[in-house]
């Protein structure tokens, strides 16, 4: 883990680092606007190293994404940009040659991506499709999933002697953020379907390793750094993938939920913001009393209970003590008294 570095050993979290693999929403951008200092940071990153952009999003193709960073001032071309739908395409051919018939609920995410590997798509279940490739956009409706659920069950499934035509889920977020604050993402669709024909889905974004496989492949990385918001996502993804993990604190994901992080979605990092990739990264000490020192701030567990010993000059150095103290005490979260000082 990041967090428990030799004493003496003060490097920032790019250092051996040969690739940057970011989120986009909460990362890069909220909304329409870029994150504060971001674009300047991932640039600077980008003299030294790849920079990609890893998203769960198969609403838009790389080519969109990547003009919509060009906008914001980012050095972006659509090679940089890896999507869940192109994640999916690997997996589709696992499973179907380019020709077959591919029944599509999404957007150009999709199409696009199909259609430069030589497949069929189609919307409708009475053409006997080959697979069914699922992901998101905001006019999908009632008849949409219906008509996947028909494609799947039409030749197979559960009670079947065949196991059914493959499908694959570009994505499994339950929710996304839009404008207007959390809506329901993909997976909430992917379950209608799901409860529908009885079977699941393969899939191929994050929290999945495919998504990470196609980054590492893209830029032919053996050292990257993972950088998300959401530990659910990103930081759980990158872990199974075997990388390095960064939390920014500008996205979903805030110090609540990373004090209460399970084993499997702690961050090697934790940031404020992408200014952080490129500061030497303190270091932290387990000293005398079973006190987590980052900094100047101290923290420890004692008994139930998390307790600030010295709460230094640096809100980020205490949040990153308590972290360490609460994940070295092995105790859950919902067992621990923890002072709202951590985490308001």
């Amino acid at each position: 883990m990041g967090l428990f570095r030799g004493k003496t050993d003060r490097p920032t979290p790019l250092d051996g680092i040969d690739a940057v693999l970011a989120d986009l929403d909460g990362v890069v951008y909220a909304g329409a606007q870029a994150i504060p200092r971001a674009v300047e940071s991932l640039n600077l990153a980008k003299r030294d190293r790849s920079v990609g952009y890893i998203t769960n999003n198969a609403s838009r193709s790389d080519a969109t994404v990547a003009d919509h960073l060009a906008e914001l001032g980012l050095e972006a071309v659509p090679n940089d940009v890896v999507t869940s739908p192109q994640a999916a395409m690997t997996m589709l051919a696992e499973h179907v040659s380019p020709g077959a018939l591919v029944f599509v609920v999404g957007g150009e995410g999709i199409t696009i991506e199909l259609e430069k590997r030589g497949y069929r798509i189609t919307r409708s279940a009475d053409d006997a499709p080959d697979a069914v490739v699922q992901g998101f956009t905001p006019d999908i409706g009632w008849r949409e999933l219906a008509e996947a659920s028909f494609a799947l069950t039409a030749n197979g499934g559960p009670g079947s002697a065949s196991p059914g035509i493959p499908w694959i889920a570009t994505n499994m977020d339950w929710t996304i953020p839009v404008a207007r604050g959390i809506a329901p993402g993909n997976g909430t669709l992917v379950s209608a379907v799901h409860t529908a024909v009885g079977r699941f889905p393969l899939v191929a974004g994050k929290p999945e390793t495919p998504i990470f496989d196609e980054a590492r492949h893209r830029f032919a990385a053996e050292r990257p750094l993972v950088v998300g918001d959401r530990l659910d996502t990103d930081i759980l993804g990158a872990r199974r993938a075997g990388m390095l993990s960064a939390l920014v604190l500008t996205g979903i994901d805030r110090a609540k939920q990373v004090l209460a992080a399970p084993e499997s979605s702690r961050p090697d990092f934790i940031l404020a913001d992408l200014d952080g990739l490129h500061v030497p990264y303190p270091v932290t000490e387990q000293v005398r009393g079973g006190v987590s020192l980052v900094g100047a701030a101290r923290v420890r567990v004692s008994g139930n209970r998390v307790e600030i010993v010295e709460e230094g000059g640096d809100e980020l150095d205490l949040l990153r003590a308590a972290c360490a103290a609460i994940w070295a005490s092995g105790i859950g979260i919902h067992s621990l008294d923890v002072p709202a000082r951590l985490y308001g």
